[in-house]
């Protein structure tokens, strides 16, 4: 929720002006051989979480923050915290196919989020919020339509699965200060204490599948 992250920040302001200041991490950036690349596009909640997560991935090329699946062209983040664009917040993220598999990119996405909560994650309320796979190819929505029946099967979570699976129209880039935002910006509120710990957690679960620093 727009208003959650503003008041963390107000909040740990103070703090942060007492703390010594970190030097923004630096994701290394994978060599770009595009014959081998794929994209995919994912929504699973504050795209600041989900770009932090995934830039961290060996294979992965590049991880772009945006909006998907509204009606509002070239939508400000503003309209979309507005809830009435239709819009999710959305990374878009390449890939490459010979450092890391679909499967492990779909891997994360289900376990670094609530794939059961309507609109919701954690504070952060609202359809721009949504868990969400917008599938490029057939490939892609038919993995991620196994992975959801399978996870159902298991009882992974205690309620069903509501991630929508649709196919992928246009992503718009979201602003700039957006982007590569939790390396930016680590001591602010809501990365101290709402990315940070879930980036902890996100590195011990898959520790054999980040990239070397």
């Amino acid at each position: 929720m727009k208003s959650f992250k503003n008041s963390l920040l107000v909040l740990c302001s103070l703090v942060c002006l007492t703390a010594c200041a970190q030097k923004p991490k630096t994701i290394k950036k994978t060599p770009i051989n595009m014959t081998n690349t794929e994209t995919i596009t994912l929504g699973s909640g504050c795209f600041w979480c989900t770009e932090a997560f995934f830039q961290r991935l060996n294979g992965v090329v590049s991880v772009t923050s945006g909006y998907s699946g509204g009606h509002v062209d070239n939508p400000t983040y503003e309209q979309v915290c507005d809830k009435t664009t239709g819009h999710a917040e959305v990374c878009q993220i390449v890939f490459d196919t010979t450092k890391i598999s679909l499967d492990d990119i779909l891997a994360v996405f289900w376990k670094t989020h609530d794939p059961t909560t309507p609109n919701q994650q954690g504070n952060d309320v609202g359809p721009q919020y949504r868990s969400v796979v917008f599938y490029h190819n057939t490939h892609q929505k038919e993995l991620a339509e196994k992975y959801i029946k399978e996870l159902d099967a298991s009882k992974a979570w205690e309620r069903p699965i509501i991630t929508e699976v649709v196919p992928f129209t246009k992503f718009y880039s979201a602003e700039s200060y957006h982007q590569n935002y939790y390396n930016d910006n680590t001591n602010q509120g809501y990365c101290r204490y709402v990315i940070g710990p879930k980036l902890e957690k996100f590195e011990k679960v898959f520790k054999d599948k980040l990239k070397k620093d």
